[in-house]
């Protein structure tokens, strides 16, 4: 599976009672369908799958997949501390007709290279789907290193990684040594670096409510090579970065972004709590500043 274009993990639209919105989660599927993203990823960590029984994130996955039908490509992330747990959410991703899977490194275990080989394999011999890894040891404490992705890349499903270390060491290592693996940017504020080094996808959060912006810097780079023009959209997206990386809140301000593209996402699950006013006056005019200037720079392309 060639993975090209913008990846958006999807938010968890909740009531006020934290009970999951289908009507408004269907919603924002259909809103990033008519913006024009490449594919959708369900129970990623903007989706707040860790806070969600297992039953909901069966049911979600089988929504989404109805809703999306076969319009764009659905991974659904089988993020979990237990192997079992994950093999139980690629077996229902087969099952429901997934096109692939999001593996990340179980969480807290604090698994060695090898421990994350065989976890890996072991859910690729339950759903036998394309799979692409989710190397994040900011949350996951451990790198999935060189003895992993030897281990994986002799797999054939094993086919792309979502990069979000944030070390250019470890970009430049993926590039170099494991051409065969497809290189996905996954630190937004290094998007540039990531298709300056060859990436051709982008799971990207922020998508959810500034598709735009993204899709644009993704066609300046990837498609058009203008690295020039790039650097201009990378420039104003940098200040909603920031925004979203302070503080420890990117899930509260994702799903208020959605919120003020008009699809509200109600709060996200405790122990998280949402914005005040301050962080989402602050949000909200960062959204317009950017708005803006991706006006101003395609207009300019234009011209």
């Amino acid at each position: 599976m060639k993975f090209e274009g913008i990846y958006t993990p999807v938010v968890t639209p909740h009531d006020a009672d934290f009970s999951i919105n289908t009507d408004r989660f269907s919603d924002v599927i259909e809103h990033l369908i008519e913006a024009g993203v490449h594919g959708l990823i369900i129970a990623g960590t903007t989706g707040e799958y860790y806070a969600q029984t297992t039953q909901e994130r069966l049911e979600l996955m089988k929504h989404a997949k109805d809703v999306i039908k076969d319009r764009l490509p659905l991974i659904v992330g089988t993020g979990a501390i237990r192997t079992e747990d994950s093999i139980v959410f690629a077996k229902a991703a087969k099952e429901i007709g997934a096109d692939a899977l999001l593996v990340a490194t179980p969480p807290y275990a604090y698994p060695t290279g090898r421990e994350i080989a065989l976890h890996a394999l072991a859910v690729d011999r339950a759903a036998n789907l394309p799979v692409m890894l989710y190397n994040y040891p900011g949350r996951m404490c451990v790198n999935m290193d060189e003895e992993t992705l030897d281990r994986l890349g002799r797999s054939p499903n094993f086919c792309a990684i979502k990069e979000s270390s944030g070390d250019p060491n470890r970009l430049h290592m993926l590039a170099r040594d494991y051409p065969h693996i497809q290189l996905s940017c996954g630190m937004d504020d290094q998007a540039l670096e990531f298709f300056a080094w060859g990436a051709r996808s982008w799971v990207c959060a922020g998508s959810n409510f500034a598709p735009e912006a993204h899709l644009a810097l993704y066609k300046a780079c990837a498609l058009d090579g203008d690295f020039d023009k790039g650097r201009r959209i990378m420039s104003a997206m940098l200040p909603l970065m920031r925004v979203l990386e302070q503080g420890g809140k990117f899930v509260q301000c994702i799903k208020h972004g959605v919120t003020l593209r008009g699809i509200d996402a109600g709060p996200p699950r405790r122990p998280l709590q949402p914005l005040n006013k301050d962080d989402k006056r602050e949000l909200a005019e960062v959204v317009r500043t950017l708005n803006a200037a991706i006006a101003a720079i395609e207009k300019e392309a234009v011209t």
